[in-house]
């Protein structure tokens, strides 16, 4: 008698999915996909949902079964690494022969006094659900993608709202000239009030106090700097860095246990020049992907295929009607192809659909 593989997958992300969703295919395996949430809801879209905007849902359970993929809703606790046994929250437990840890990233509002009590973060489905309705004056800290898209798309749904955005480097700076110069018109023309080079030393129940001792009133404050991690993979004696990400070798293999591969943002993932890819589902989808593959060869006996990634573009909504499009090299850095306006919109929500088919069909 045959005993079929076990792969287990913990997180149903863009990564997670993705890595079960490869792995399914493989002959001679069962996959189990373990979440604690019962529906995916696209990442990409949480500034949408923020602004009151309905955004697509899809029912894992549904989704998954139709793949032939068993899920179990369920928090998970801790990882038996010498049992290969997974310990959930509410007494479950389910065994493996492979492991896919894939527990994503949530907002970390710890590095500054006030935040933890008074900032909501906008980085997980359940954090648009903890918000109280929005009203008076908003100050969203960080000027990365988030920040931006967040600050742009309250500005222009929602102009009863004044909007200012407060961050220690220019919103969209890392980007080319272009991007970063029409991220910046468009901001001034939604009516943000745009506050760069300046660091918060606190949050108050009434705004923000600046390192400078300038203090910023806001009824809410939208916290979208900074992120953590779970701690079941540290917890569980893996091999992590010092913020509890799981160190993996080329082929995403856990550097202390090599029969869990790591993939996402959960994960340390080294990009051509050493550098660490960043957090993005341009990372995690082809992460997932990857090491559901390099577990089909090594099932087979053979050597998986060097990993690569290649970028391709980055992408930051501007609203509805406006957004940047920023081409990037392989290796991440800008080219000097730039879309704006509508266009760059239309192309933006077209990759967040494909994106959304990691789940959805």
């Amino acid at each position: 008698m045959t005993t079929e593989h076990r792969i287990v997958v913990l997180g149903a992300g863009y990564a997670g999915l993705s890595a079960a969703r490869r792995a399914a295919k493989i002959k001679g395996v069962r996959v189990t996909v373990v979440d604690a949430r019962a529906e995916f809801v696209d990442r990409v879209r949480l500034h949408q949902a923020l602004a009151g905007q309905q955004v697509p849902r899809a029912d894992l359970g549904e989704v998954l079964a139709g793949k032939g993929i068993e899920f179990v809703q369920a928090r998970v606790e801790r990882i038996d690494t010498a049992a290969h046994r997974i310990r959930l929250a509410d007494g479950g437990t389910r065994c493996y022969d492979t492991l896919v840890y894939a527990l994503g990233s949530s907002g970390d509002r710890s590095a500054v006094p006030g935040a933890t009590e008074f900032a909501y973060s906008v980085a997980v489905p359940e954090d648009i659900g903890r918000m109280p309705a929005l009203s008076g004056r908003i100050a969203v800290v960080g000027g990365g993608a988030t920040g931006i898209e967040v600050a742009s798309e309250l500005a222009e749904s929602r102009p009863d709202l004044p909007v200012s955005l407060i961050s220690a480097d220019e919103p969209g700076g890392w980007l080319s000239a272009k991007a970063h110069n029409h991220i910046r018109a468009v901001l001034d023309r939604l009516g943000v009030r745009v506050r760069a080079d300046v660091k918060v030393a606190a949050v108050t129940a009434d705004g923000l106090e600046l390192v400078d001792g300038e203090r910023v009133p806001a009824e809410t404050v939208l916290w979208t700097t900074g992120f953590g991690v779970p701690r079941v993979a540290a917890d569980s004696g893996l091999a992590v860095d010092p913020r509890g990400r799981v160190l993996v070798d080329d082929e995403l293999r856990s550097r202390s246990h090599p029969d869990i591969y790591a993939v996402g943002d959960a994960a340390v993932i080294a990009g051509p020049d050493g550098r660490d890819l960043r957090m993005a589902c341009a990372t995690a989808i082809p992460a997932g992907t990857y090491a559901a593959t390099a577990i089909a060869a090594r099932l087979r006996g053979k050597e998986p295929a060097a990993r690569e990634y290649r970028y391709v573009f980055q992408c930051i909504s501007l609203g509805r009607r406006d957004g940047v499009i920023q081409f990037v090299h392989a290796d991440d850095s800008n080219a000097r192809t730039v879309l704006t306006g509508r266009t760059a919109a239309w192309f933006k929500e077209q990759i967040v659909r494909m994106v959304g088919k990691v789940a959805q069909e």
